[in-house]
């Protein structure tokens, strides 16, 4: 009566905790894949800024700025007066200097850039401001030599000139 022993069917069993589908991860701006240095909106620096890393400026920059190989993002509240040369640059505040985007080179609505852009691929959206020349062939493409005209071609050109100033006469 007092042993009763308890049958292991009986037994509560421990149920596995299940598990939570992840919420998936917002998908970042295909521009700013990577993490990036950021130079914050009271940070003034004059100088050269180079490195091996993506930078979103949000403060002041004089000098020049070159990032080989990765991303330049001109923040809404950036003021850059430099030459920049990067992977892809885009500009959402104010920027003089020459810009060139080995790859691309986006300027925002807010955007402004006095300066001159060299980078095979250009956006500027609508309402952008932009002051300067657009190179969108910097490649390393020597120009085509101008081939002289055929000597029957040149004949001909000639010969037509000559009957032109005798009608003339």
């Amino acid at each position: 009566m007092f042993d009763k022993r308890k049958d292991p069917k009986d037994q509560p069993r421990e149920v596995a905790p299940t598990p939570v589908p992840k919420a998936p991860l917002s998908t970042p701006e295909p521009f700013q894949s990577r993490s990036a240095a950021v130079i914050g909106q009271t940070i003034q620096i004059k100088g050269t800024i180079s490195g091996e890393e993506n930078l979103i400026v949000e403060g002041t920059v004089e000098g020049s700025v070159h990032l080989k190989g990765h991303d330049l993002t001109i923040g809404q509240t950036g003021q850059v007066t430099a030459d920049l040369d990067a992977k892809t640059v885009k500009v959402e505040g104010q920027v003089t200097g020459d810009v060139n985007g080995s790859e691309k080179v986006v300027v925002s609505k807010t955007g402004r850039v006095r300066g001159n852009i060299v980078s095979p691929r250009v956006t500027l959206e609508d309402g952008a401001k932009f002051k300067g020349s657009i190179d969108m062939d910097p490649g390393d493409a020597k120009p085509k030599p101008v081939a002289a005209p055929k000597p029957e071609l040149a004949n001909a050109q000639t010969h037509g000139l000559k009957e032109a100033r005798q009608e003339s006469s």
